[in-house]
């Protein structure tokens, strides 16, 4: 493909991409149990709606739609970054374990720690660092290989979730609400949710396009970025912490959901290329519109059941994953 194909290319993915989160974001206002056709949210929205089309649209589905765009903004970028970092194509919040750290320090802060939930995203993020950190460090040996940090990531996700399952059984009578968090989904989400956390969100995600220079500079190689001036392992720690920072928001309020950050940034590169001039942003909108579709889709078309959306999204990213593994050469 030549640079003209290419830039052509980048532009229709511009284009459609922040359509598509707007049509899925409608689709996700309108479906459900009740149907509500546009002209209905038109009138909820200039207060001449009827107050039952009021109450679903302001009370459970807008909400709902708005923590969904940022949860899958927050996975897809924190996916997009690892992938830059660790040099690994199957590099993902959930598949290497930085999920499962965000939700080792959520658990603990639900069951053990009821008191202080206020600080949840905190100290999710706080999990998934110190999950990232050792994932990193286990596999660095003058170089982390794409091979050894799957390998790190499968036994610290082991650890973690032996762990998480020891707390469960020994405050087995506090279970029962957590369950649905550890399958990931949205329901019961509301404005509450949102305020917990859409302040750390919107910041973290406008940090991460401050980091585009620095991710299009690993992609050179350590020689190259060093001979330009960059500090490698700083940065590299650096988007770390952003990566787990972005991972534990979308833990601490939408519970594990996995494969966002695999699917996504791999679709967007396959589009534009690896520049994260286009990579991240893009990344930010197909993540929030793919969380948003599939939960949509998770609990309207299972009626009268709701599916967790962590598992629908498992059953959609588990055979990508397993076709990255047979096309790609991760060594």
């Amino acid at each position: 493909m030549n640079q003209q194909q290419r830039s052509s290319r980048r532009k229709l993915v511009m284009i459609l991409i922040p359509a598509l989160l707007v049509i899925v974001s409608f689709y996700g206002l309108t479906y459900g149990s009740v149907p509500i056709s546009f002209r209905d949210i038109w009138a909820v929205f200039t207060n001449s709606g009827q107050p039952l089309h009021e109450k679903i649209i302001m009370n459970l589905r807008l909400p709902r739609v708005i923590i969904g765009i940022l949860t899958g903004a927050c996975l897809a970028v924190s996916g997009a970054l690892l992938q830059g970092v660790m040099r690994n194509p199957l590099a993902d919040p959930g598949i290497i374990g930085v999920s499962a750290g965000g939700g080792l320090a959520a658990v603990i802060t639900m069951i053990v720690l009821p008191q202080f939930s206020y600080l949840l995203p905190p100290f999710a993020f706080l999990g998934s660092f110190v999950a990232a950190l050792l994932i990193y460090g286990l596999a660095w040996d003058k170089g982390a290989s794409p091979l050894k940090i799957i390998l790190a990531g499968v036994a610290i996700n082991a650890l973690i979730g032996a762990v998480m399952n020891g707390i469960m059984v020994f405050y087995s009578d506090r279970v029962q609400a957590v369950l649905p968090w550890l399958a990931g989904g949205l329901s019961g989400r509301s404005w509450h949710h949102l305020e917990f956390m859409a302040p750390y969100a919107i910041i973290g995600l406008l940090l991460s396009l401050l980091t585009i220079k620095s991710a299009n500079l690993l992609l050179l190689g350590d020689d190259s970025a060093k001979l330009l001036g960059m500090k490698i392992e700083l940065h590299r720690v650096l988007l770390i912490l952003l990566a787990a920072f972005l991972a534990g928001i979308a833990v601490s309020v939408a519970g594990l959901i996995g494969f966002v950050g695999l699917v996504v940034p791999h679709a967007i590169r396959l589009l534009t290329g690896e520049d994260y001039r286009y990579l991240l942003p893009l990344s930010m909108l197909g993540g929030a519109a793919l969380v948003v579709l599939s939960d949509t889709i998770a609990r309207s078309w299972f009626d009268p059941l709701e599916l967790p959306v962590g598992i629908l999204l498992a059953c959609l990213g588990a055979p990508f994953f397993l076709y990255l593994l047979k096309k790609r050469r991760i060594v």
